[in-house]
Order: structure tokens, then sequence, then C-alpha cells
């Protein structure tokens, strides 16, 4: 898989640190490695931008895989691990499908839309072309700590700002009624 002085949760803290880059620009803290499965090389690294690029397919993951085609200048990616720290949602799969990745780690599930295991078993499932190996809950509570800590933090402000307006819904409508 990688060299033996590199373990998945090495790089699984490099995604970690994407993530932390995501928080930064107000983006879901999601975060993307490519890593080249014999010498162990980080190839592409990437974190949400959908905000950022008002882009709906801007994942970590998309990111990710298109900066790995783009240096292997081919659309099979057969040489590379995919370590993310959320289980990919549908598209994200599919595209993980498309371009052949082999195997795929990820740190938290996402149980409201992860297409390994929580919602969708699009990953695994037997009619597709391909099946990467996926390895699921590496340091899967710090993946899923900066998610809730965002998600926390986005809901006290949106309660604060909704505070200040005096319960408007910022068209000067009451939200009490």
């Amino acid at each position: 898989m990688f060299p033996e002085e590199l373990r998945p949760e090495d790089y699984m803290r490099l995604a970690l640190k994407e993530a932390q880059k995501a928080w930064d620009c107000g983006e879901v803290p999601v975060g993307a490695l490519m890593v080249e499965s014999l010498t162990g090389r980080v190839i592409a690294k990437a974190y949400n931008q959908r905000e950022l690029l008002r882009d709906p397919t801007a994942h970590a993951e998309i990111l990710a895989i298109t900066q790995a085609a783009a240096h292997y200048d081919d659309w099979r990616l057969t040489p590379v691990t995919m370590v993310v720290t959320l289980e990919p949602c549908l598209m994200c799969a599919g595209a993980i499908i498309q371009a052949r990745i082999p195997k795929v780690i990820y740190g938290a599930d996402d149980p409201k839309g992860g297409a390994f295991r929580s919602t969708h078993q699009v990953l695994v499932h037997p009619g597709n072309n391909h099946r990467p190996e996926v390895v699921p809950g590496i340091l899967a509570e710090e993946c899923g700590a900066i998610l809730k800590d965002f998600f926390l933090r986005r809901r006290e402000e949106k309660a604060r700002k909704k505070e200040q307006s005096g319960g408007a819904d910022g068209n000067g409508n009451s939200l009490l009624n």
C-alpha cells in the first residue's frame, strides 16, 4: 500500500490539514489527497471549494481527482490511493469508480450522504465495472470532530445573527409569529 514508514494515519493528518483550509475559507471542512501507492508521494491535495468556486462539483475528492489526472495526463488513476476525511458522496463515489482508483481510505462516515456504507453502497455495488478497496474509519473521531465543530459554530452564528436582527428573517418579517 504505502512505504512502511508512512501509515494511513499520517496521510489522514495531511488530509485534515486540507480540511482545516476549507474551514478557514468558510467551506465544509473536508480534505482529500491522492497518494502514489508505490512511492507514498502525495501527488494531489485539495479541500472543499463549492462556495469559493460557486461550483456544486467542487468537492475535495473531485478537485484531487482532477489534479491527479493532470499529473498523470490520464483519466485512469490506477497508481493512486485516495485519502479523504469524509465518506465520499454519490457524485464523488461515481468519479472514483470512473477514474479506476484502486483504493480509498476515509475518516468519518457520512450518515446523511455517504456512498460506501452509510446511505448508499455505490463503491461496492456488484454491478460496477470497478470496485475499489475501501478502508473506513481512519482517525474517524478527529475527522468527525472538525465537521461537528464547524456545523455547531455555523448554527451558533446563525442564532446570533437572528438574535441581533430581533428575530427578523432579513426581510423585516418577524420569525416569532
